[in-house]
């Protein structure tokens, strides 16, 4: 598992949770009373219902899915509180009733630092996620983006 040593650490730790199809490291991310919400708009609270709304879809459909995140910005709220915004690509394999293909998220966390030893500053932990899946808005079909600069902050 990766440590969270700074907020931009969060995809990329995501991102190896998710694709070792580790639900112990992808539930060591987050906060124990973190909220998250996947790109079907399902709600869930603490890191027991996180792990037990994916771990399902790890030992089946997505058990040879990967994922490829992409951090685009980080906002500051203050001592040990920040939101994150990144771009994450899932690529479902053939264990998809759909077959492989691809899918576009955007995905935004807030994340707190934890309490360290000694009064050092400890790990920080996601304490919200939601992530929305890219769709055309006109016909409702998923798209895929072209990769835009980070500061664009929208598909093509």
């Amino acid at each position: 598992m990766i440590p969270m040593q700074k907020p931009e650490d969060a995809p990329r730790a995501f991102q190896d949770a998710w694709n070792n199809h580790d639900m112990a490291a992808l539930g060591a991310l987050f906060d124990e009373d973190a909220t998250f919400v996947n790109r079907f708009g399902h709600y869930v609270r603490g890191v027991g219902q996180i792990v037990e709304l994916h771990a399902p879809i790890h030992a089946t459909i997505y058990s040879d899915s990967t994922l490829r995140n992409e951090l685009i910005d980080v906002v500051a709220l203050g001592d040990g509180a920040a939101v994150i915004h990144f771009w994450s690509r899932l690529a479902a394999g053939a264990a998809h009733p759909a077959g492989p293909h691809a899918v576009d998220t955007l995905i935004l966390a807030v994340l707190t630092q934890q309490a360290g030893q000694s009064g050092q500053a400890g790990e920080w932990r996601i304490k919200a996620l939601e992530n929305v899946t890219l769709t055309n808005p006109r016909t409702g079909e998923t798209v895929l983006r072209d990769s835009p600069a980070p500061s664009q902050g929208r598909p093509a």
